[in-house]
């Protein structure tokens, strides 16, 4: 295998094995698909596409959509196939990451890809935010890289302190460093950084078209950054990256994004109605999210996990990481979902 890299000899795929289920709560999807309505527009407006032509060359049109929808300059909207993928660009780009543990596995993964210097900064008790642990490595001298800063948290669900956030965010822009705040889960949280990522040319938004849009098996997100952050990110992406059917489809959602905002409200209801109902479990801990995902303690993350797995429901083991020992992550599914996912808590111990 002399032909590549070497840095990527011991490069593994995506942590993530598929297993079937009768109800799958293990990967933070919408529970719902798209509205039959919206569905019937986005394959209207497919049909119509010239499906022999090239798409936009980077994605202008749901560039123009996103910028009216989130009130932001069209020239700092970048438009990908998944935000994974601007991830990945920001890696490429970057002298180095920045990260906390836990995290989001792919900010890991995309830097060992770029082979990109990477370094994680321990959370602190209860998950909190190692605010004065990442300052130092703001400051601590050397090439400026990338801070991702996922907030709510994956995979713990905790908002951090948007003080923190707005102060790592200044160290970020004194060092010459990018703080790139991940909003994926901002829908089910109702936070916002774009006040912050106006007045601070050195913060950069992303966001998702998987959670709230329940456009998951779609593949799309979009970063909001000042436009001369936002040429470099789209310059590191190829051309034509946006299919002509995922536009249409994007266009026609943001054309109604109101059905994005009531989803993230029934979810997080959903999610503290469990969370609450599960409180009083004689051996499992829930923590507090506002994710549209939570996680459980238990005593044996494995037993519990396969418990549920026999009573037909599937959800994701994360003992495996720092911090989370015992732990399992339960994304929020239908009311009907969540209550057979209670009745099967309950059954185990």
């Amino acid at each position: 295998m002399d032909a590549f890299k070497p840095h990527l000899a011991k490069l593994a795929a995506y942590p993530y094995r598929k297993v079937e289920a009768r109800i799958k709560l293990d990967q933070n999807e919408s529970p719902w698909d798209l509205p039959p309505d919206l569905k019937e527009r986005a394959l209207a407006r497919m049909r119509d596409a010239e499906w022999n032509r090239y798409p936009d060359m980077h994605a202008e049109g749901v560039r123009a959509a996103v910028a009216r929808f989130q009130g932001w300059p069209e020239e700092g909207v970048v438009v990908a196939p998944g935000s994974n993928f601007l991830i990945l660009a920001l890696a490429l780009g970057a002298n180095r990451i920045l990260d906390v543990a836990p995290s989001f596995a792919f900010y890991v993964g995309a830097a060992q890809v770029a082979g990109t210097p990477y370094r994680a900064v321990p959370l602190g008790a209860g998950f909190a935010l190692p605010e004065a642990g990442l300052a130092a490595e703001l400051e601590g001298g050397g090439a400026p890289g990338v801070l991702f800063l996922a907030t709510p948290h994956a995979p713990t669900g905790v908002c951090f302190d948007e003080g923190a956030v707005r102060r790592l965010g200044e160290r970020a822009r004194a060092g010459g460093w990018l703080l790139a705040v991940d909003e994926a889960y901002c829908q089910f949280s109702g936070t916002d950084h774009r006040a912050l990522a106006r007045e601070n040319p050195s913060v950069v938004l992303l966001r998702t078209f998987s959670k709230a849009f329940a456009l998951g098996g779609i593949r799309a997100g979009y970063l909001l950054a000042a436009p001369e952050v936002a040429r470099r990110v789209q310059a590191l992406l190829p051309p034509f990256d946006v299919p002509a059917h995922t536009a249409a489809i994007l266009r026609t959602v943001l054309e109604a994004p109101e059905h994005a905002v009531e989803a993230g409200r029934r979810l997080a209801a959903e999610r503290d109605r469990v969370a609450a109902a599960l409180a009083g479990h004689p051996a499992w801990i829930v923590q507090p999210s506002r994710a549209n995902f939570f996680l459980v303690r238990t005593p044996d993350a494995a037993r519990a996990w396969q418990g549920l797995l026999d009573r037909g429901i599937l959800v994701r083991r994360q003992d495996h990481l720092p911090g989370l020992e015992g732990c399992l992550r339960v994304s929020v599914g239908t009311p009907a979902e969540n209550d057979a996912f209670l009745e099967a808590a309950r059954a185990l111990r």
